[in-house]
């Protein structure tokens, strides 16, 4: 690192430092391999369930899936590039646009997102293991609530296996995640075949749901309503992904070369993960053929399996939700901890506070409590998340033409310290830019979670609420570009610097 200012251990740490030539080892195949294991998860294989519910076809339900993830590509495209140039973290680049000190607010957001998801899926990978286990004793596991949890004895102890076989893998870092999602992804694309022939020989077909018309037709329950429908899903599936592009440099950051990440995500996300909702929407299908009703839980379809099939179809959900979780949900939180202080919290320490917070959230009562979870905190966190992509992108690429002076991204006193700011080390053009960027979206939110404590919400405010995501970050971007106009002759003065070695 250029040592013209002393490096300041409250904001570097070999963890949170560029990554040098010899750890950049992924290749496209590596991170196709990523997001095609973290896309086969529970959570987006019930995607198209909820759009299925809410009155689409198959193809239409399949489509938007589609569509939501080929948009929110381009963010993790553009944030991502800044990963691989200068090797740095989510939390190291948010310090460019957010300040020193002011980085710590956005990696704060996406840590606290993180965690809730990571607690949810180590739920569900507990209640895995809690069905795998009454299936291999022939009976269903029960007993009584534990007072004060809400569960029983034999479901606290299945989560916490479950939890313990993640923290093997954040014990020993990065690198082992990595393998991970390489070696089981193709496991996971076979496994997806095997279950079509399952359904297709046991039904004697794909059943009926393919063969529903969407509710939106003329005569339908839901005549003319589809664009209404249309849109909040969007964003709800946009919103599936958007804590992975804000913090998607933790990983293009070991990328070889952009060639690698831009192939690699492009390939791995939009396509399988449509690929993920259509497959979903046959074995669904069948399963009406099958068992009289749709079953949209794979965990509770595989329960309904006899013989090996339960037992190996459960073991690869087992598999497959400890990939996408360690990847997804912990590797963002792990660094946004760190970068908290560095001097203090390493890498390795972040994944533990991310660990035992899911255990301390009791995710099971978030399930129970929280109505049509999915929607409402998907819409809900992407009205956070969406200002702070607008924010990120705008800085890098509207304003400083993606270049960065590196080893300023470590010092209290240098380039983006914004010393002249009302407070310094905050950039206030960020702060203010995301306060008003998240504040139009709050009134439908709070309709959206509460509504029967805010049933008053204009419809105005109800449909700003419907493009969440995309109003954050277009607002918060044009607000930041707009605050930022007199400080580009000074930015585009600066000395340019486009790696560091520290």
């Amino acid at each position: 690192m250029n040592q013209d200012h002393s490096v300041n251990f409250e904001l570097w740490n070999e963890d949170l430092a560029p990554t040098t030539a010899s750890q950049r080892t992924w290749r496209w195949f590596h991170f196709a391999a990523l997001w095609v294991g973290m896309v086969m998860c529970i959570p987006a294989y019930t995607l198209a369930a909820s759009l299925i519910e809410g009155g689409m076809s198959a193809m239409q339900a399949v489509l938007t899936v589609f569509l939501a993830n080929a948009i929110v590509l381009l963010p993790m495209l553009l944030i991502g590039h800044a990963g691989t140039k200068y090797g740095i973290p989510y939390a190291v680049l948010a310090r460019a646009s957010f300040g020193t000190s002011g980085a710590k607010l956005p990696a704060l957001m996406r840590a606290i997102v993180a965690c809730g998801w990571y607690g949810i899926q180590t739920w569900f990978g507990g209640q895995m293991i809690y069905t795998l286990a009454g299936v291999m004793l022939g009976h269903a596991l029960g007993g009584d609530a534990i007072a004060g949890l809400g569960i029983n004895g034999a479901q606290l102890i299945c989560f916490l296996i479950f939890w313990a076989i993640q923290f093997w893998y954040i014990f020993h870092g990065m690198d082992s995640i990595r393998k991970l999602e390489t070696y089981t992804a193709p496991l996971k694309i076979l496994i997806c075949f095997v279950l079509l022939a399952w359904v297709y020989n046991k039904a004697g077909g794909f059943g009926t749901i393919m063969d529903q018309p969407s509710q939106f037709v003329a005569g339908g329950k839901k005549a003319g309503q589809f664009w209404s429908s249309f849109w909040p899903s969007l964003t709800a599936m946009v919103g599936f992904w958007a804590t992975l592009a804000l913090n998607i440099p933790d990983f293009t950051r070991f990328a070889k070369t952009q060639r690698d990440q831009l192939l690699g995500q492009s390939i791995g996300l939009p396509v399988p993960m449509a690929l993920l909702s259509m497959l979903a929407v046959i074995v669904t299908s069948a399963t009406v053929v099958l068992y009289g009703k749709a079953i949209w839980d794979p965990v509770d379809l595989a329960s309904r399996m006899t013989g090996i099939a339960v037992l190996i179809a459960l073991i690869i959900l087992l598999i497959d939700t400890v990939g996408v979780n360690l990847a997804a949900n912990l590797v963002g939180p792990a660094y946004d901890f760190s970068a908290l202080s560095p001097k203090h919290i390493s890498y390795k320490t972040g994944g533990y506070i991310t660990a035992f917070i899911a255990i301390a959230i009791m995710p099971w009562k978030i399930l129970e409590s929280t109505q049509g979870y999915i929607f409402t905190w998907l819409i809900g966190y992407s009205a956070l998340l969406g200002p702070i992509a607008g924010i990120l992108i705008a800085d890098y690429y509207l304003i400083r033409k993606t270049e960065l002076v590196v080893a300023q991204l470590y010092v209290a006193d240098g380039q983006y310290s914004y010393a002249d700011s009302a407070i310094p080390g905050w950039n206030m053009a960020a702060i203010i830019a995301f306060i008003i960027g998240v504040m139009p979206n709050i009134p439908g939110f709070l309709n959206a979670a509460f509504p029967t404590s805010f049933p008053a919400t204009s419809v105005a405010f109800k449909t700003i609420y419907t493009y969440a995501w995309f109003v954050g970050l277009l607002l918060a971007s044009l607000l930041y570009l707009l605050m930022m106009q007199g400080q580009r002759d000074s930015i585009k003065n600066a000395p340019r610097s486009e790696h560091a070695s520290m």
